[in-house]
């Protein structure tokens, strides 16, 4: 059983007049095997905490910890941090021209492994989760994401995410700009993980749709840089009904 803890985090961007306070006092606790889903509205804070998790330098934290089984994620590098079981899946997967999907997460797999994979095994379970997520084989041969798709940034993103298996994942708006074959597809890779893994899931996202695949097992409301209000699945559908109203009111 792992534990992803965020205590009182604080965090801060760089503007032309000055520091912006962002996240203003986050506590959160993942435990493996969970699902936690994160909604709110715009400019509330939900992507600034994805990032200052995975260490974007734009992102200065003020304060605050992130421990991941008692080890401070924030004392650690981006790759540290990767190496320690940490995903992330963005929400504008950027492109990167010269290096081949094949050679991208054969490097990654490497890096997170310490050593090589054996490459006709490895051939065969990246084909095979490809094929799971309704990718062409071309694929592996293109550079990444370079004229690739929104939905087929999306898939690659889990693609990395099923073969890396680390031991939580945070999907910064992994839905959006998906149709509804795409994200029923992306949302079987997030469900064949956590039901054959111990990882465990954050999950940010602006609309309920998901959350009809993807079944969290607890809901947090950001409002203004806070968690303002936390509960079942249930809090999920009530947002559907009534919207953010009544918490920035």
């Amino acid at each position: 059983m792992s534990t992803l803890e965020i205590r009182d985090l604080h965090v801060q961007v760089a503007t032309n007049d000055g520091p912006k306070p962002i996240l203003k006092g986050v506590n959160l606790t993942i435990d493996s095997n969970q699902v936690h889903a994160i909604m709110g509205p715009n400019g509330s804070g939900k992507s600034t905490l994805a990032y200052s998790i995975a260490g974007h330098p734009s992102y200065e934290v003020t304060n605050g910890q992130v421990l991941l089984d008692g080890e401070d994620l924030l004392e650690m590098s981006v790759d540290e941090r990767a190496r320690a079981g940490l995903f992330l899946a963005m929400q504008y997967p950027v492109e990167v021209p010269g290096v081949s999907v094949a050679n991208f997460l054969r490097t990654a797999k490497t890096a997170i492994d310490g050593h090589a994979p054996k490459v006709r095994q490895w051939v065969g379970e990246v084909n095979a989760a490809m094929e799971r997520l309704r990718m062409d084989p071309s694929f592996a041969q293109r550079d990444v994401n370079a004229g690739f798709s929104g939905g087929e940034k999306k898939r690659f993103e889990i693609l990395q995410m099923e073969l890396l298996k680390p031991r939580f994942a945070v999907l910064d708006e992994t839905d959006s700009g998906l149709d509804v074959d795409a994200l029923r597809i992306v949302s079987e890779g997030v469900n064949r993980l956590h039901d054959t893994t111990d990882a465990g899931f954050l999950l940010i996202t602006h609309y309920t749709r998901i959350l009809r695949y993807i079944k969290p097992d607890f809901v947090h409301v950001f409002v203004d840089g806070r968690v303002a209000e936390q509960g079942g699945p249930e809090l999920a559908d009530r947002l559907e009904e009534e919207g953010y109203d009544r918490f920035l009111a």
